[in-house]
C-alpha cells in the first residue's frame, strides 16, 4: 500500500504531549495517532451497529439459548 501524508495543525503544548505519550509507550507520534484514529474510527461503526441491534431486539426481543441454536444447526 503506498503512503500518504496528512497535516494536523497542533499547538506545541499539544504536540510535545503526543510526541511524548507515544515515546513512552516505545512508538512514534505518526503511528500513535494513525491508530488512534483508526480506533475512533472503528469505536464509532461498533457503537451504531450496537444501537442497530438493539433497537432490533427493543422491536421484537425474542432470545434463543445456546442448546437451542446448537439444535436448530443440527450441531447436537
Amino acid at each position: 500500500m503506498t503512503s500518504a501524508t496528512m497535516t494536523v495543525r497542533l499547538d506545541e503544548r499539544e504536540k510535545s504531549l503526543i510526541a511524548d505519550y507515544a515515546k513512552t509507550f516505545g512508538t512514534t507520534a505518526s503511528d500513535f495517532m494513525r491508530r488512534s484514529a483508526l480506533e475512533r474510527i472503528e469505536d464509532d461503526i461498533d457503537i451504531k451497529a450496537w444501537e442497530a441491534a438493539k433497537a432490533e431486539f427493543d422491536a421484537n426481543p425474542v432470545t434463543h439459548s445456546n442448546d437451542e441454536v446448537m439444535r436448530e444447526f443440527g450441531l447436537r
